[in-house]
């Protein structure tokens, strides 16, 4: 069976709760969701931030999502997923992006959510801006999320390789 997928990319704020509701409702066979929600922190760093802003590819980045969302279907017995990343300019405390995994078993909705987020962190085509009091700086990859996600690559072959 192929998993459910949905993937957007928005402005406006989401609803993790209608988000979990609308992939199961009526499915029986769901015994794990698993979902992940990432928030805009007040610092960056230990200094206080005043707002993140995202910018993205519009096209390209729907696409590698979704590329990603089947590679974890393959990967696990998935009934469904959702992705969703907002753009644009968002405060601390607000929700900048989401994954949903449902699956029969727990495992298999668990690790196709992390697998997703090393993803989102590393190789989603967005750039991230903070804006501080001293002024507005772009954020650059960070080796530990890179060093995280090298291990969902096929033995031998780092993640950046792929």
């Amino acid at each position: 069976m192929t998993a459910l997928s949905t993937v957007r990319i928005q402005r406006e704020p989401f609803d993790v709760a209608t988000e979990v509701a609308a992939i199961t409702r009526g499915r029986t066979d769901a015994g794990a969701v698993v979902t992940f929600t990432g928030i805009c922190r007040g610092d960056e760093n230990g200094e206080p931030i005043a707002s993140l802003t995202l910018e993205y590819y519009p096209g390209m980045a729907e696409a590698e999502i979704e590329r990603h969302v089947a590679e974890a279907a393959a990967r696990w017995p998935l009934i469904g997923v959702t992705v969703i990343h907002r753009f644009g300019r968002i405060l601390p405390g607000q929700d900048i992006m989401m994954v949903v995994t449902v699956s029969s078993h727990r495992a298999a909705a668990f690790a196709a959510a992390d697998f997703l987020m090393d993803y989102l962190k590393t190789r989603a085509p967005f750039w991230k801006q903070v804006e501080k009091a001293d002024g507005r700086i772009w954020v650059e990859a960070k080796a530990t999320d890179d060093e995280a996600a090298g291990r969902w690559a096929p033995s031998g072959k780092s993640h950046a390789a792929q």
